[in-house]
């Protein structure tokens, strides 16, 4: 099967805000309350689903395709920079207090503006939840890396 590229940055939009989804279920129905770094993820995949919705409708394969979603594949490795430094040293911290996360969150005022998306409920090391034994901010990072590879792959694709 054959994807266009267009269909690999739907296809990303609509991982990327499942994930967001799945993040949101996990904190109001089982309580798995985020972190600083947590919700800075969540900021990442949000602004990766538009700058990718963006680039799928674009026309054609243009210049303004690709740099959408280089964007996008620049802030997915962000994302697997921030789901692997929480994994490896947030939540290890009791506190996330004054780390970028945290300072990125407040300071822009999207941890109050919308608190029910971006709040900060928890510290990093009490954030540490598991999914089917998998640490959550693994299986974000795996995302992450799976979005960067179809985001390269609609980049650098010829239809």
């Amino acid at each position: 099967m054959k994807l266009s590229s267009r269909c690999l940055l739907l296809l990303v939009a609509l991982l990327s805000f499942a994930a967001i989804g799945a993040a949101l279920i996990a904190q109001y129905l089982f309580d798995l309350q985020p972190c600083a770094w947590c919700s800075m993820q969540r900021l990442i995949y949000l602004v990766v689903g538009v700058f990718a919705l963006i680039g799928a409708g674009m026309p054609g394969q243009g210049a303004g395709r690709r740099l959408a979603a280089t964007a996008a594949a620049l802030l997915s490795i962000a994302g697997i920079v921030a789901a692997w430094y929480q994994h490896s040293v947030a939540a290890q911290m009791f506190s996330c207090d004054r780390t970028f996360a945290d300072r990125l969150m407040i300071e822009s005022g999207l941890e109050e503006g919308a608190s029910w998306l971006f709040g900060i409920y928890a510290s990093c090391m009490d954030a540490t939840a598991y999914i089917f034994g998998i640490e959550f901010s693994l299986w974000s990072l795996g995302l992450y890396i799976v979005l960067a590879l179809a985001l390269l792959w609609a980049i650098f694709k010829r239809n």
